[in-house]
C-alpha cells in the first residue's frame, strides 16, 4: 500500500508551480520509479504529491534548437532517450548510459529529469550529462534561470532546485558534443537491474589524424558524494598520443576521486575500478572516434 495524503494532477507547468507554491512540502512525481519506492518504504509516508506525469507536451522529447544545441525534456523516459534519433545521431553515449538504468520496466517509466533531480551520485545519466556540460533550465515563481550541470549537485540527495521550481529543460550545447565521441561504463554487482558500484563516462576529441588526444572529459558516478569531473586526469592527458593517454588517465584520475566504502564495495575496490575503467572508457571513446587503439 502507498500512504499518500493527496495528489494534485497538474495540467501545465504553470499549474504545477502554483501547486508547489501553495504547498511547499508537496513532492513532485513524474515516472514515480523513485518516489513510489520511498513512499512504500515509509520515507515519504503521508506525503502530498504534485504529479507532472501528463505534461509530455511541455516537458518530454528531444529537439534541436536553432543554434544546434539539443534540448531534452525532463519527462523523456530512459527508453525514449536511448532510441531518440537526435540522441543517436549526436550524443549516442547518453542514450547508451540511459539504457543501463535498471530493467526494461524502469526504463519505460523512469525519466531523465527524475534521474538528475533525486541527487544521487549513482544516477546513470548524470556523469555523461556532466561531461557534456549540460545546462539545467529551471522555472519557478521568479521565472527562468539556468544552472550549469557542474553546479547542480549541492550534496548527497540535494540539487539546486529552489522552492516551487521545476526542471523544465536540459540543454546540451553544440560545441560540447560536436566532434566528440564517448563511452560509458557501468560496473555493478549484477549484469542488469542494479545500481552502479561505479560509473565512468569519457568523452574524447581527437586530432585530425586521429593519433592525439586533443581534448578529453572524464566524469564519474559513485566516486564521490556527487557526480564529479576528473579534471587532473583531463589536464594530464591532453595532447598525448592516444595509446599513452589511455595508459595514464586512470592513475591520474585517482587524484580526483573520493569514493566511500559501502555494502556494495569498499573504497579500495572502487579506487581500483576508477583506475581500470577510466583507461577502458577512454580507449573505447577514442576507437569510436576513429583512433587505432
Amino acid at each position: 500500500m502507498y500512504d499518500i495524503t493527496s495528489i494534485h494532477r497538474a495540467v501545465s507547468v504553470a499549474d504545477a508551480i502554483a501547486a508547489l507554491e501553495r504547498d511547499p512540502q508537496a513532492v513532485v512525481i513524474a515516472g514515480g520509479t523513485d518516489v513510489l519506492i520511498k513512499i512504500r518504504e515509509g520515507k515519504l509516508a503521508g506525503c502530498r504529491l504534485v504529479s507532472i506525469h501528463g505534461l509530455d507536451a511541455e516537458l518530454a522529447g528531444v529537439t534541436a534548437l536553432e543554434n544546434g544545441d539539443l534540448a531534452i525534456g525532463p519527462l523523456t523516459t530512459f527508453h525514449g532517450l536511448t532510441f531518440d534519433p537526435l540522441i543517436r545521431s549526436h550524443v549516442p553515449v547518453l542514450g547508451e548510459a540511459a539504457d543501463m538504468a535498471g530493467g526494461p520496466q524502469l526504463r519505460a517509466a523512469g525519466t531523465v529529469g527524475g534521474n538528475v533531480c533525486n541527487g544521487v551520485t549513482s544516477a546513470d545519466t548524470a556523469s555523461t550529462l556532466l561531461a557534456f556540460g549540460a545546462q539545467m533550465h529551471v522555472r519557478g515563481p521568479g521565472g527562468w534561470r539556468v544552472v550549469p550541470m557542474d553546479q547542480w549537485y549541492k550534496g548527497v540527495g540535494k540539487v539546486d532546485l529552489r522552492p516551487a521550481e521545476l526542471l523544465c529543460r536540459i540543454v546540451l550545447p553544440k560545441e560540447r558534443f560536436e566532434g566528440w565521441t564517448g563511452h560509458y561504463i557501468k560496473y555493478a554487482q549484477r549484469n542488469a537491474m542494479d545500481i552502479a558500484t561505479l560509473g565512468v563516462s569519457c568523452l574524447v576529441k581527437l586530432s585530425a589524424d586521429k593519433t592525439l588526444c586533443q581534448d578529453v572529459r572524464l566524469a564519474f558516478g559513485v566516486a564521490a558524494p556527487t557526480p564529479i569531473r576528473a579534471r587532473t586526469a583531463e589536464e594530464g592527458v591532453r595532447g598525448l598520443p592516444v595509446a599513452e593517454a589511455a595508459e595514464k588517465i586512470g592513475a591520474l584520475a585517482l587524484q580526483d576521486v573520493n569514493p566511500r566504502t559501502s555494502w556494495r564495495a569498499s573504497k579500495e575496490f572502487r579506487m581500483q575500478l576508477v583506475e581500470e575503467l577510466s583507461g577502458r572508457a577512454f580507449a573505447e571513446a577514442a576507437r569510436k572516434g576513429g583512433a587505432q587503439v
